[in-house]
């Protein structure tokens, strides 16, 4: 005689006959159709097993009936990409900058060309309009550490900045604080002389009483009149462009720890014909001189 299963008083449902901490589970099988649906997607896995790349080996991978390579595909689709590109890839190598602007197909190939090498490498510190951040310069001001130009643009991105290159530009601001190079009070008093220099109120007595300091210690990079130096990166100090910020704490802050940024040395990394056609993009950005 068959044993009559416990239904829920609740729902109606009968229950499994497990029970935990008075909670009884309730016997609810899957549908029919979402079960049929799950068997066809095993018995689909082991054909795609069969026909596909699938299981991973110590050295390679099963190729499966059909030996497809999605990296293949890929490795191909660049080839072709090159080999599309490479007529004017040896014309952009061959002109120079000037040349690349006077011609408007060569230009807009440049444009087209430096603009996927932007994003692709420069938009995660310039931003993908060049405009910049904190400590990464905004592209799209007049404002040039080691000049606009086109052949200036194109030895920054050649060369980069602090980085790897033997040739690369390189600055360095001293720590003056950090490194006890001056007393905590001058750092204060050289703060309300930059400020003083940008056109802003500043305290007098501070201002001269660092008016020999600035001279001893920052003149030299950054000109008597704070005007800065490209031969140096020494920014100007006079122009309301800060690239770490323009409160008093953060030229302070700058003075007493001396930031510096790195920017990568492309030269190697990206071809010839790729820095050019960046020079000639970031130069369109309407900072360029």
């Amino acid at each position: 005689m068959a044993t009559q299963k416990e239904r829920d008083q609740v729902t109606g449902t009968e229950t499994t006959g497990h029970e935990w901490d008075g909670i009884k589970e309730l016997n609810t099988p899957l549908p029919r159709w979402w079960l049929g649906i799950f068997y066809a997607c095993i018995v689909w896995s082991i054909g795609y097993w069969i026909v596909m790349p699938a299981w991973p080996m110590i050295h390679s991978y099963t190729t499966g009936v059909l030996n497809h390579s999605q990296r293949d595909d890929v490795a191909a689709a660049l080839k072709a990409l090159r080999d599309a590109r490479a007529a004017k890839e040896h014309e952009l190598d061959g002109a120079t900058l000037e040349q690349i602007l006077k011609n408007a197909d060569l230009q807009q190939f440049a444009m087209a060309e430096g603009k996927a090498a932007f994003g692709d490498n420069c938009t995660p510190c310039h931003g993908s309009g060049g405009q910049g951040g904190h400590g990464y310069p905004n592209l799209n001001d007049d404002v040039w550490l080691w000049g606009g130009t086109l052949e200036d643009i194109q030895r920054t991105i050649t060369v980069g900045v602090r980085s790897t290159s033997p040739e690369t530009r390189s600055s360095q601001m001293p720590a003056f604080g950090r490194d006890g190079l001056l007393k905590p009070e001058q750092i204060d008093d050289l703060t309300e002389y930059v400020v003083h220099l940008s056109r802003r109120t500043a305290d007098a007595k501070a201002v001269a009483r660092a008016t020999k300091l600035f001279a001893e210690n920052c003149s030299s990079c950054h000109s008597n009149a704070g005007k800065g130096d490209r031969q140096y990166g020494a920014p100007n100090l006079t122009d309301n462009e800060w690239l770490y910020g323009p409160t008093r704490e953060d030229i302070h802050e700058q003075i007493w720890s001396g930031r510096g940024g790195v920017m990568p040395t492309w030269g190697g990394r990206l071809s010839p014909e790729t820095i050019k056609a960046l020079a000639v993009y970031v130069h369109s950005f309407g900072g360029g001189e």
